[in-house]
């Protein structure tokens, strides 16, 4: 690719793909509302408020390929997820119609499925079950990532992200943990596949502890090779494993499940 974007630059997963994904376009274009910093030689740097529809086509503009991180990424008042999250994911949407239809990894959630319960086992075809508003904005996500692939052709893979941290930091994240050499594996396939499509992709290494099957988008040819299950005795020595009736063990999202709605 000539040039890569990445939104949500500034965030830990943006920040992440800054460092890991370079080799993959001759620039990167980072795009974030907070700081990013000096750009380095192969990187453009654009501030954009994706409630901002304008702006938003402006950033996509000339760009091969499209690392969606941005918008809110935790459970908060409505308006917020609104804007980012809803008129946020429109308008990316319509930025990449009318540029040529680059291929987008869409940051989607586990918390789009975080009602089901730790004993179902999921795949691709399981419906949703949103455990918060922030859980809802990415089941809407995914809507609009297949009717654009459906009606226009823009190919999305939406990537149901468990916990990618540097380590699992609890029990629940032994299930749901995706390590950076494994996020990147999966975008460098997405990447360079011949057809994508538009699948739904469950974003977590090879743990031994797993809720989630892979097995309908096994044609992309990625093969997670790191597992949660060795932080399993640091996790232990941290922390009492929560009881049998605590939502971490319930839901596969966890506390989510629980929380309540967050009034602005």
């Amino acid at each position: 690719m000539k040039r890569l974007l990445i939104t949500g630059a500034a965030g830990g997963l943006g920040k992440m793909a800054r460092e890991r994904l370079s080799h993959m376009a001759d620039f990167l274009r980072l795009s974030d509302i907070d700081d990013l910093g000096e750009a380095a030689p192969n990187e453009e740097i654009v501030y954009c408020d994706l409630g901002d529809k304008a702006v938003v086509e402006a950033m996509v503009a000339g760009c091969d390929g499209i690392v969606h991180f941005g918008g809110i990424s935790i459970e908060k008042p409505w308006d917020l997820i609104m804007n980012a999250n809803i008129n946020g994911v429109f308008n990316l949407y319509e930025a990449a119609r009318k540029n040529g239809n680059p291929r987008i990894i869409f940051a989607s959630s586990n918390h789009a499925i975080g009602f089901h319960d730790q004993t179902t086992k999921l795949d691709a075809s399981s419906p949703t079950r949103p455990d918060g508003l922030y859980g809802v904005s990415k089941c809407f996500g995914e809507s609009m990532a297949s009717m654009y692939h459906d009606k226009f052709g823009v190919e999305t893979a939406c990537v149901r992200i468990g916990s990618c941290f540097p380590e699992p930091r609890n029990h629940r994240m032994l299930a749901t943990w995706l390590s950076a050499d494994d996020f990147v594996r999966l975008i460098e396939r997405v990447f360079a596949i011949s057809r994508l499509g538009c699948p739904i992709i469950y974003g977590a290494s090879d743990n031994t502890m797993s809720w989630w099957d892979n097995g309908q988008v096994s044609y992309l040819g990625w093969k997670p090779q790191d597992n949660g299950e060795i932080y399993r005795a640091k996790v232990d020595a941290a922390m009492a494993q929560p009881g049998a009736d605590s939502a971490d063990m319930i839901y596969q999202g966890g506390f989510f499940a629980t929380d309540g709605i967050h009034e602005s």
